[in-house]
């Protein structure tokens, strides 16, 4: 770094962006949503922890952009997500992933909470931010996919994307295959979002 800039070598002539998560396979699904742009994609350092303490979905993802650009000094990408229940008066929403203990104890809990209610619209809502390789935000984008909480899960072992029924789907969120992931779900609408910003800071061609 010299007079506060960051000297940035691209390898391959290909720009570097980090996706902050440690979970493979959201960055394999981000990284198909952003599949067309010439990237290099890579996720966070596997040590690297940060405590979702935001109290909203950008708060969060900022929270994850900042450290991990900071850490690596890339173009970074994060999100936050969660599922919001109309009934339960949009709970679980920022809280989804610390909704219960398990899989299964929050399907439950959800299912339970709503019992017989005929009032079953929910959505998956996204947050997903840009920030350069300062931790500076640049772009923040949402994507939301609405659906309808089914009676019971529609598939063994699944998480909350087995209960969301998405009518134009004729399926749930967990069976989304990635054309639909990209196209239908919450986050591939915030990454659709989010592409042409991504383009310009990086000078990618379209």
């Amino acid at each position: 770094m010299q007079n506060g800039e960051l000297n940035i070598v691209f390898p391959l002539n290909k720009p570097l962006l980090t996706i902050a998560s440690g979970n493979p396979q959201k960055v394999a699904e981000i990284e198909a949503m952003l599949g067309p742009l010439p990237l290099i994609i890579q996720r966070q350092p596997s040590d690297l922890h940060v405590e979702e303490t935001g109290s909203s979905y950008l708060e969060n993802a900022l929270l994850k952009a900042k450290a991990a650009a900071r850490v690596t000094q890339n173009w970074t990408i994060a999100d936050d997500s969660g599922l919001e229940v109309d009934a339960l008066n949009g709970e679980p929403g920022i809280y989804s992933a610390r909704f219960a203990k398990t899989n299964e104890e929050k399907l439950t809990k959800i299912l339970a909470s709503l019992s017989d209610n005929p009032y079953r619209s929910a959505r998956f809502h996204s947050v997903m931010v840009l920030c350069n390789p300062l931790g500076e935000l640049i772009k923040d984008a949402e994507g939301i996919c609405w659906g309808e909480i089914l009676h019971s899960p529609a598939y063994k072992g699944g998480e909350f994307e087995s209960l969301l029924w998405v009518r134009e789907a004729k399926c749930t969120y967990g069976e989304f295959n990635q054309e639909q992931l990209s196209r239908l779900g919450s986050r591939g609408k915030a990454a659709r979002a989010i592409a042409p910003s991504l383009r310009d800071a990086l000078g990618l061609k379209n």
